[in-house]
């Protein structure tokens, strides 16, 4: 059947945790998905754990790969837009776990001309090297016990109380739970409208800001704002050492900001448009 959501994961490396990914998709409240995964150029322990995870879990898995010839995350994410069978997408990173309801949410909360932001919760290193296929597909990772509560308070673990779900949105509402600014690893928009924009800018060489800062400025010179998912479409993700932004990448998208043109140059199309960046 026809998917209703496509759920995008870009991927690099990392293997093992992309096989706790796919547990937690496996899980999903919400099952008319398909999963794409716009890789990067990760190396052959990938391939195993998708064929692995589409045997064990009978999952939907496309695999979108290319040569690894530096960060070029942009161009894979406009491979898997072009490969996706639904008309909504939803975006994560391959270091991301989803909680059970996460894809429900994105579906649930999809608006006329929104694209939805949610969040994350940071794990700490001794969460995250905690985590196993059992506690995943038992769902006891989403359930918080005294020591994830002293890694939040510690700072080793930060905006914990993002992983409560609260489905009133009156509630949320009230604690002034909304969001505003877009995470590459935690958003969804109809794929129309990124088809406006013309995807993502492949001209981005470097992780930081091209693949969520510059899609939700170019989305809002077409009139799509954002809608809050905070405390909904929960999602963890997987300690790591702080990857630094890219600076000249930061320079492009202050260049970008200067300009009116939605839809990028470089990007699902190669356009050559007056006045376009």
């Amino acid at each position: 059947m026809q998917p209703l959501l496509s759920l995008i994961i870009a991927v690099y490396n990392k293997p093992d945790v992309l096989r706790l990914v796919f547990a937690a998709c496996a899980r999903q409240s919400f099952t008319g998905f398909e999963i794409i995964i716009a890789d990067d150029g990760s190396g052959p322990a990938v391939p195993q754990v998708i064929d692995d995870s589409r045997r064990y879990w009978s999952l939907p898995i496309t695999h979108l790969w290319h040569e690894d010839r530096g960060w070029q995350k942009n161009r894979m994410l406009n491979n898997a837009i072009r490969a996706s069978q639904s008309g909504h997408l939803v975006f994560i990173d391959g270091d991301c776990i989803p909680g059970r309801d996460f894809l429900l949410d994105h579906w649930q909360q999809r608006e006329e001309l929104k694209v939805l932001l949610g969040r994350r919760v940071e794990t700490s290193k001794r969460w995250s090297e905690a985590l196993t296929l059992e506690r995943i597909t038992s769902g006891r990772f989403e359930r918080y016990g005294w020591k994830e509560w002293v890694d939040g308070f510690r700072g080793d673990a930060l905006r914990i109380e993002d992983g409560i779900r609260v489905s009133s949105s009156w509630l949320r509402r009230l604690l002034l739970r909304n969001v505003y600014g877009m995470l590459g690893s935690n958003f969804s928009i109809a794929k129309e409208h990124l088809l406006a924009i013309n995807g993502f800018d492949e001209l981005y060489n470097g992780p930081g800001c091209g693949e969520d800062s510059d899609i939700q400025y170019r989305l809002s010179l077409i009139g799509i704002t954002g809608k809050s998912l905070r405390n909904l479409a929960i999602q963890y993700h997987v300690w790591h050492p702080l990857t630094k932004g890219s600076d000249a990448c930061w320079d492009r998208f202050e260049m970008v900001k200067r300009t009116t043109e939605p839809r990028c140059r470089m990007g699902l199309e190669k356009l050559e448009i007056r006045g376009a960046v």
